[in-house]
């Protein structure tokens, strides 16, 4: 917790001096963007100093696409700034080569923060029915069947690195909530999250950090995953976290090399006594099964998968947040004291 007050208050501190701060708002007669979109546009293409994006309370029903290095966007309360969207990442690479845009918010930058927001993709929710469309990128006779649990991203990261989120919820009903997903040189952070979906609503690729976070499975058959193919030390820790859903929900899977530290976690009566599994496919598992506990708890009674296995080393060297950080090389309250 000091860490992250340490970053915030450096936030804060270089915001103020360099007044790089841009206001959306709603209110109308006040001078100010009013879409999120418009604001980060009119950040520079590449900044050495950060700009902050602040939000004033609403509802902003947005896709945001960054592009962009150095942005902290900023909600003015948690529950009060929503950014919202609704589709269904089937339907959307029908008419799209890749997933640039499939999410509520979608990046392609580092140094990328998000602060005190709710972020929703309602696709899930406002569901109707299921329903099959033409879909010329699909190969198989060039249709897609579109269903409520299907996946539904509310961010998705494509390419950057330095990816960080304090204070915010995440929801989808479908799969894929959180897809912060550079493999090669991503790393991440979460503190004081709530992430609510279906199938790997939790889904980080190369180094995460998450404390204190709250995590929802609606449906699905696992809530966390990870891929850590392209580093045998990439890992997803997850501390002091909390983990419920429906009546039967499972902890994880992965389907590729994975490597998760759970460390003083605490697990819903309703969990099914299931251990995060590989999902068998074409894709070897180099460096062996690496699923870690620490102190973590079921609250009508632990099963055995859950016992301490965490080795002494992985610990001492990710166990914390000042231990990931400096083991990833990102320390990011440095980086603002030094400009």
């Amino acid at each position: 917790m000091r860490s992250i007050l340490i970053i915030l208050f450096c936030f804060i501190a270089v915001f103020s001096t360099a007044q790089r701060r841009i206001l959306v708002c709603q209110q109308p007669g006040t001078q100010c963007f009013k879409t999120i979109q418009e604001a980060i546009n009119s950040v520079p293409d590449s900044s050495a100093l950060p700009y902050e994006i602040y939000i004033m309370s609403g509802t902003y029903h947005e896709q945001l696409l960054i592009a962009k290095n150095n942005i902290l966007i900023t909600g003015e309360l948690r529950d009060k700034v929503i950014v919202t969207s609704s589709i269904a990442r089937d339907s959307f690479r029908c008419s799209h080569p890749d997933d640039w845009g499939v999410a509520t918010i979608n990046i392609k930058g580092n140094d990328v923060y998000l602060r005190n927001l709710t972020v929703k993709n309602t696709f899930g929710f406002d569901f109707t029915e299921e329903r099959t469309i033409p879909c010329a990128n699909d190969t198989a006779g060039h249709l897609k069947k579109l269903t409520r649990t299907g996946h539904q991203m509310a961010v998705r990261l494509m390419k950057g690195t330095r990816f960080s989120a304090v204070n915010c919820t995440f929801s989808s009903f479908g799969g894929d909530t959180m897809s912060p997903w550079d493999v090669e040189n991503g790393v991440f952070y979460f503190n004081e999250c709530r992430f609510e979906g279906g199938v790997d609503l939790f889904c980080p690729r190369g180094f995460s950090f998450a404390e204190n976070c709250e995590f929802h499975a609606y449906n699905g058959p696992a809530i966390i995953w990870h891929d850590g193919s392209k580093n045998p030390n990439s890992i997803s820790v997850l501390k002091n976290c909390k983990f419920n859903g429906y009546e039967g929900f499972s902890l994880g899977r992965y389907h590729r090399d994975a490597q998760m530290l759970l460390v003083d976690c605490q697990f819903s009566a309703q969990m099914k006594d299931a251990p995060v599994y590989h999902v068998q496919k074409s894709t070897d598992v180099q460096w062996g099964h690496r699923i870690y506990y620490k102190n973590c708890h079921r609250a009508t009674g632990d099963y055995g998968w859950m016992a301490d296995n965490a080795p002494e080393e992985l610990m001492a060297k990710y166990g914390s947040t000042t231990k990931f950080m400096i083991n990833t090389g990102w320390m990011p309250e440095r980086k603002l004291i030094n400009e």
